[in-house]
């Protein structure tokens, strides 16, 4: 189905001052040529103060640009998720593997946040942590303000208890271990960058558990304390055992580069790694909470 296309707005900061409009473009979102952002201006979709310009106008600090992206198709992913606690502050859902949380890479009204607005029309509910769109399972949402700050306010100082299954290649790894490695963005074509292992990344940590061991792969537990994008994916890369069929990070933590004509990006699926359990406190009555999603048969 077409969506009903999306207006993106941004505001000129100083360090662009002087570039031109299709620099800008082209520059700051590289995933399109600056032959397609020249057509884009050319045919009025993108206005610098809510006026048509042409693309070698020169952009000042503290002007709005407006992109009127028309309506698109979308690719088509599992959009039901599952309701596993209710009350008037809070959600707690399993997300379906393939479902994107956020807009972004194509996705509008196919994605977590956009089904959440629609099922609950009086509310603004907010997703409060991310999982990847090949993530499966546990996601704490927020319905009302008040659980939104709290909750914002248990993720930084780290009282939300995250645990993740995945699975990894036969592994001759010791039953419990942790991986610490700095993750931070590295350049990447056609999207600037993307999250990978770094020296000069941030601190990350990871706990993990081997659940069970086979000829041809490993199940394992893995705990987060810190939540840098993809930390899973790219920590266990690190160590030598990328998560099976991930078609994006590899050995030492870093992306593929094999197809220069098809690069791998964050929202690829075909890997396995399920949210298990997650636990909180309550926002309004400060109870311990705890819940946890089954995964699928692994063996």
């Amino acid at each position: 189905m077409i969506n009903q296309g999306w207006i993106y707005r941004e505001q000129i900061g100083q360090s662009d001052t002087g570039l031109t409009l299709l620099e800008y473009y082209t520059q700051k979102y590289p995933h399109s040529s600056q032959e397609e952002w020249l057509e884009r201006i050319l045919s009025g979709e993108i206005l610098v103060n809510n006026k048509l310009v042409t693309p070698q106008t020169y952009l000042q600090a503290g002007q709005s640009l407006t992109y009127h992206r028309p309506p698109w198709e979308e690719p088509d992913v599992p959009l039901s998720f599952e309701v596993l606690y209710e009350d008037k502050d809070l959600l707690i859902i399993s997300k379906p593997s393939g479902l994107p949380v956020l807009p972004g890479g194509g996705f509008l009204e196919h994605t977590l946040l956009w089904q959440l607005q629609q099922r609950y029309p009086h509310d603004k509910p907010v997703p409060i942590h991310r999982l990847g769109r090949g993530t499966s399972g546990l996601m704490l949402i927020a319905r009302s303000p008040i659980a939104r700050s709290n909750l914002t306010q248990q993720m930084r100082y780290r009282q939300i208890s995250k645990v993740y299954r995945t699975l990894i290649g036969k592994s001759d790894l010791h039953d419990n271990f942790i991986i610490d490695h700095p993750i931070g963005k590295i350049p990447y074509p056609s999207l600037g960058y993307i999250y990978a292992a770094t020296p000069s990344g941030k601190f990350a940590y990871s706990e993990c558990q081997v659940l069970k061991r086979s000829d041809k792969n490993t199940i394992l537990e893995v705990t987060i304390l810190t939540g840098r994008p993809h930390q899973i994916r790219i920590h266990l890369a690190t160590i030598g055992y990328p998560l099976l069929g991930d078609p994006l990070y590899t050995i030492g933590g870093i992306p593929k580069i094999n197809d220069a004509e098809k690069l791998a990006v964050p929202g690829d699926c075909g890997y396995y790694l399920h949210a298990y359990y997650l636990a909180f406190f309550h926002p309004i009555t400060k109870q311990r909470m705890n819940f946890t999603c089954p995964e699928p048969d692994l063996s």
